[in-house]
């Protein structure tokens, strides 16, 4: 294996893991209906992270980055919406 290829591999890796990272706890609040103990701003920091990752993927024309942090935004925003929304019923 050259040492790009480890790059590569180590970089898709790390994308791969963190941008499934939040479907667990996504699908658990879905099914619970459970966000008591889920901090907000943990979630409304993690999304503007994963938006400006994003912006940065599409500044560089970075595929990969565009691409993960299209895919990751979606559970960070599903977890921050069910948030508000479950928070104002209880």
């Amino acid at each position: 294996m050259t040492p790009t290829h480890f790059i590569d591999i180590t970089g898709t890796s790390a994308a791969i893991l963190t941008t499934v990272a939040m479907f667990p706890q996504a699908f658990r609040i879905i099914k619970t209906r459970d966000v008591k103990s889920i901090s907000m701003w943990m979630y409304l920091t993690n999304s503007l992270g994963i938006v400006m990752w994003g912006t940065y993927g599409l500044l560089l024309n970075q595929k990969p980055i565009i691409y993960a942090n299209l895919v990751a935004i979606v559970p960070a925003l599903t977890i921050l919406i069910l948030k508000i929304r479950l928070n104002q019923k209880q």
